[in-house]
C-alpha cells in the first residue's frame, strides 16, 4: 500500500537494473459484460475486484455472466512482434504475472488495453495503441500480478527499466514550430517519470536554443507516475535553416538529473506551422495548426478565419496541411487535445474554442468571416459546435460527418427508450450531445453538406437524417453528394484534399457574413445547459427552471420602437445586451404576454430578468452564488478551471491507498485522452495556496479527506463511511432523501466552491471501500457519458446497469435541493 515511501530513492538506485520483461504468455478471458458509452455497465470480473474476492486465474476457470452464460480463461501467446490477438482483447480481460527477486520500479510498456490492474492499483491504458503510455510501477518481492482491461482487439506488454529515478520522456512531445522572424518565446511540453515513491518536488528545466536559455519551473509530480509539464523555449528569430535544436536540462535542487535535444521545424509566415498556447482548462500546453491565409500586398481588408476540426486519429497538422492555401482566410486546425480525444464534445468543445480565440487574436481575422468546417469525427464535430455557437459562425460545412453517438454508434437506437426517472435524469444530463435536439438553432448559418455516396465508414444516411431534420424545421442548406465516392476522396490536381477542401464549399464561405448585433433583430435559440451554450447574439439565457431540459427563447427586437417583445420556454433567468443600441433612451420590454412598460436603460448596458411564480421582473445583475453560465454542472464541468485532484489521507489504511490510486488513475487518463497536465496532492497539503477559483477534485468522504470540511462541510449531500444523506436544511424531514443505511455505494457529485464565484468542487467518494472501488472504472472522462450534479451506485450495477443506480438529480437554480429535481427513493 502506498502511503510512505517503503524503497528510498538511494536503495532504488542501488537495485540491480533488472532487464527488459516483455509478456509472451497471458491468460486472457473474452468479454464479461457490456459498457460502451454509458454511465453503467456491467462486468463480472470488475464486481469480484470491487468486492476484493477476485483471485489470479487459472487456465479452464470459467466466469459466470449476470445472464447465467459463462467465459472462460484460456491461454494466449504473443506473435514475433510481441503483439497478442483475438477475441478476447476486443472488451474482454487479458492477466499476467511477474517474479521479481527484490522489490523495484519498474515501467510498464503496454498498448491497446483501456486500463490495467497492477498488484490490484488501478493504472491508465492506451486503447488507441499510440505507444507512449510508459508508467512507473511498483514491483514487490516475490508474484506480482497484472490485469489488463483489453481494448480494440490486439494489446502488447512488457515491462523495463527506468533509465533514472526523474527523466525525461520525449516519446509524447506538445512542440510548436518557430516561425522565423518571430522573436517572442514559445510553449512546448515533455513528460517527466517520477519513479520513486515521493513527490518529485523542486524540480526546474531549462531550454537552450541558440544563445538563449529560458528556465521553468516545474510543478510537483506525484509518486510513481508520469506528467506532461509545459515549459518555455527561446525563438531564435531569424535564421535560415529548416530546423534549430532546443537542448533541455532538468534539475532537481540545482543539480542536472537528466538532459535531452528537441528538434523544432522553422517555418516562414507563409508556410503551415504549429502555434502552443496555455489551456485555462488545466494549465497544460496545447497546440493547433495553422495554413495561413496567401495574402496580396495590396489587400487591406482583415482576412478570414476557417476553423477545420479534424477526424478520428487524425492530428491537427495533418487536418491544416488537407488544404490548399487561400488568398482570403486563415484555416485553422485544433487538436481536440488528441488525435481521437474527445469527439469534439466536452473539453473537445472547449479546445475548439480556446483555438478559435486564440486564433482570433493573433491574427487580427475579421469576426464576421468565421466558418467552420470538419471532416469524419470532425463533421459530427461540425454539427457540435455550430448547434451550440450559432452566433460564431457565418457558415458550417460537414463532410462525411455523423451526428451524434445514438445515430452513428448505436444506428438510431434510442437512449432508455422507457425510461426510468433515473434514466430519465441521465438522458437530460447527455442531452447536449444530441445534435438533431439543437438543429433548430442552424436557422441563421450557411449550410453545406458534403458527403461521399459510397461511404463505408461514415455511411450518407447520417447527412440525410441531419437534411430530413433541417427539412422539417425548414432550414436551407445545400447538400452535395459525391458519386461514387468513399470516406477520403481527391478528384483534383489542385492543393488540398477534394473532401474537405471542397471549392463550391470555399465558395459558400467567401459569400456569407455573419451580422453582428445591431443587425440582428430576431432572435431564436435553444439550450439545454448554458454552462455550455448560453449566448445568441444579443439575448442569454442565464439559468433554467427544470435543469438540463431544452430551454428556448424567441425575441424580436424593433428598433425604431425601440422594443424587446417574444416568448421563453423553461427559463428562469434572462440576460438581454443593448450595447449595440444607439442611445439610452427607455426600452420596452414584453416576456411571455406580460408588459414590463419602459425601462430605463440600464447603466452595465444589459438588462437582466427573472422569472418567479410566472412572472417576469427586471433587476439587478444577478448573483454569481447562483447556477448559470458561469458555475452551473453537471458533474463533468468540476474538471474545469485548472482543476486540482486532492485526496484524502485521514482514513484508514486501504482507504487511503484507494484515494492515491484513484486520483492518480484520473489524473493519468486526464492526460492519455486529454493530453492533460493536473496537480495531485494529498489533503493535508490543500490550503490557501491552491487559488480560490480553481475547481478541485475530492477523493474521498467526510471521514477520510481533511479538505471536506472546507470545502463541503455545508453541503446538503453528506457522504462518510458507514452514512450517506441528502437532506435540504431549510425543510428538514421534508423532499428527497436517501436512505442513511445505504454502505458500500459509490457517489459523484459537485457543488459550487465555497469562496469563488467561478470554481466547482467534485466528489469522487464512496461509503465503505467497496463503494469507493465502485468509482475506479466510471468513465466520466469519455466523450458521449455524462453524469447529472448527483448519481449514486450500488454494486449491483456490475449486474444489472441502470438498475443498480440508487439515485440521481440536479441542484436547482440556487443550488438547493428544495429547487431541485432527484430521483431518490424515500427512506
Amino acid at each position: 500500500v502506498l502511503l510512505e515511501p517503503m524503497v528510498s530513492l538511494i536503495a532504488a538506485a542501488s537495485l540491480s537494473a533488472p532487464a527488459d520483461y516483455p509478456f509472451t504468455e497471458m491468460l486472457a478471458i473474452s468479454p464479461v459484460g457490456e459498457g460502451g458509452r454509458s454511465v453503467t455497465h456491467t462486468d463480472a470480473i470488475e464486481k469480484m475486484i470491487v468486492a476484493g474476492t477476485f483471485v489470479a486465474p487459472k487456465a479452464g476457470e470459467t466466469v459466470t455472466l449476470a445472464d447465467g452464460k459463462a467465459q472462460t480463461w484460456k491461454s494466449a501467446r504473443a506473435n514475433a512482434e510481441g503483439w497478442f490477438e483475438g477475441e478476447e482483447f476486443s472488451g474482454g480481460y487479458a492477466f499476467a504475472s511477474y517474479d521479481s527477486p527484490e522489490p523495484r520500479v519498474m515501467l510498464l510498456e503496454a498498448a491497446g488495453h483501456s486500463m490495467a490492474y497492477v498488484n490490484g492499483a488501478p493504472r491508465a491504458g492506451d486503447v488507441y495503441g499510440y505507444g507512449y503510455l510508459r508508467l512507473p510501477v511498483l514491483i514487490s518481492k516475490g508474484t506480482n500480478t497484472l490485469l489488463f482491461a483489453t481494448g480494440r482487439g490486439r494489446m502488447r506488454a512488457k515491462l523495463v527499466a527506468p533509465k533514472s529515478a526523474v527523466a525525461l520522456d520525449l516519446g509524447d512531445p506538445t512542440l510548436p514550430d518557430f516561425v522565423a522572424g518571430e522573436r517572442s518565446p514559445v510553449y512546448a511540453a515533455v513528460v517527466i517519470t517520477n519513479a520513486t515513491e515521493s513527490e518529485a518536488r523542486g524540480l526546474v528545466l531549462e531550454a537552450r536554443c541558440g544563445g538563449d536559455l529560458r528556465v521553468s519551473y516545474l510543478p510537483t509530480i506525484a509518486p510513481l507516475t508520469v506528467r506532461k509539464v509545459g515549459f518555455l523555449i527561446p525563438s531564435p528569430g531569424a535564421t535560415n535553416t529548416d530546423s534549430e535544436d532546443v537542448r533541455l536540462t532538468l534539475k532537481a535542487h540545482e543539480t542536472a538529473i537528466d538532459t535531452a535535444t528537441l528538434k523544432l521545424r522553422v517555418r516562414t509566415p507563409e508556410q503551415s506551422h504549429r502555434r502552443t498556447f496555455v489551456s485555462a482548462i488545466d494549465g497544460s500546453v496545447q497546440y493547433y495548426a495553422v495554413q495561413p491565409a496567401q495574402r496580396s500586398q495590396t489587400t487591406s481588408a482583415r482576412p478570414g478565419l476557417v476553423l477545420s476540426v479534424h477526424g478520428a486519429s487524425v492530428e491537427a497538422q495533418g487536418q491544416a496541411d488537407a488544404y490548399g492555401p487561400k488568398t482570403w482566410t486563415h484555416i485553422v486546425a485544433p487538436t481536440n487535445r488528441r488525435p481521437y480525444g474527445f469527439d469534439w464534445e466536452d473539453w473537445g468543445r472547449l479546445d475548439a474554442l480556446e483555438v478559435l480565440a486564440d486564433a482570433e487574436r493573433r491574427y487580427n481575422t475579421d469576426p464576421s468571416k468565421t466558418y467552420l468546417t470538419g471532416h469524419s469525427m470532425g463533421g459530427h464535430g461540425t454539427w457540435q459546435l455550430g448547434v451550440h455557437f450559432p452566433d460564431k459562425f457565418a457558415g458550417i460545412a460537414p463532410s462525411a460527418g455523423w451526428i451524434s453517438f445514438w445515430s452513428y454508434v448505436g444506428r438510431g437506437a434510442p437512449l432508455y427508450p422507457n425510461p426510468s426517472p433515473v434514466e430519465e435524469v441521465i438522458k437530460r444530463a447527455v442531452s447536449p450531445g444530441d445534435t438533431l435536439n439543437l438543429a433548430e438553432n442552424l436557422r441563421n448559418q450557411a449550410i453545406y453538406i458534403l458527403h461521399g455516396d459510397v461511404d463505408d465508414n461514415v455511411p450518407i444516411s447520417e447527412s440525410n437524417l441531419m437534411a430530413k431534420r433541417l427539412d422539417d424545421l425548414e432550414i436551407d442548406y445545400t447538400f452535395f453528394v459525391k458519386k461514387g465516392e468513399g470516406h477520403w476522396w481527391d478528384d483534383s490536381e489542385e492543393p488540398g484534399s477534394s473532401c474537405v477542401d471542397w471549392p463550391q464549399m470555399f465558395d459558400m464561405f467567401a459569400n456569407r457574413r455573419l451580422a453582428n448585433n445591431e443587425e440582428i433583430r430576431r432572435v431564436r435559440f435553444l439550450t439545454v445547459n448554458p454552462a455550455n451554450s448560453s449566448t445568441c447574439h444579443w439575448a442569454t439565457i442565464e439559468s433554467q427552471e427544470k435543469m438540463m431540459a431544452p430551454s428556448r427563447i424567441d425575441l424580436t427586437f424593433d428598433p425604431l420602437m425601440r422594443r424587446f417583445h417574444g416568448i421563453t420556454e423553461n427559463v428562469s433567468r434572462l440576460s438581454i445586451d443593448v450595447a449595440h443600441l444607439s442611445d439610452d433612451k427607455p426600452i420596452s420590454i414584453e416576456l411571455d404576454g406580460q408588459k414590463l412598460g419602459e425601462v430605463k436603460y440600464p447603466a452595465e448596458k444589459r438588462f437582466y430578468f427573472a422569472h418567479v411564480d410566472g412572472r417576469w421582473s427586471e433587476g439587478d445583475p444577478f448573483s454569481p452564488d447562483l447556477k448559470g453560465p458561469h458555475r452551473y454542472g453537471p458533474f463533468k464541468h468540476a474538471f474545469n478551471r485548472k482543476m486540482v485532484l486532492v485526496y484524502g489521507t485521514k482514513g484508514r489504511l486501504e482507504e487511503n491507498a484507494w484515494a492515491f490510486y484513484k486520483a492518480r488513475f484520473d489524473a493519468e487518463t486526464f492526460y492519455y485522452r486529454g493530453n492533460g497536465s493536473v496537480d495531485l496532492i494529498r489533503d493535508v497539503d490543500f490550503g490557501p495556496t491552491v487559488g480560490k477559483d480553481r475547481s478541485v477534485i475530492l477523493y474521498g468522504n467526510a471521514d477520510t479527506n481533511s479538505a471536506w470540511k472546507s470545502l463541503l462541510g455545508d453541503s446538503p449531500l453528506t457522504v462518510g463511511r458507514a452514512r450517506l444523506y441528502l437532506q435540504d436544511p431549510t425543510t428538514p424531514g421534508k423532499g428527497p432523501s436517501l436512505n442513511t443505511s445505504m454502505v458500500d455505494r459509490a457517489v459523484l457529485f459537485l457543488r459550487p466552491r465555497p469562496g469563488s464565484d467561478t470554481a466547482l468542487v467534485g466528489a469522487v467518494s464512496g461509503t465503505g471501500v467497496v463503494g469507493m472501488r465502485l468509482t475506479d472504472r466510471l468513465p466520466y472522462f469519455m466523450a458521449g457519458v455524462q453524469y447529472p450534479d448527483v448519481i449514486v451506485i450500488g454494486p449491483e450495477m456490475l449486474d444489472k446497469g441502470t438498475a443498480g443506480i440508487d439515485g440521481a438529480g440536479f441542484f436547482g437554480p440556487d443550488w438547493t435541493v428544495k429547487s431541485g429535481d432527484f430521483a431518490f427513493p424515500q427512506p
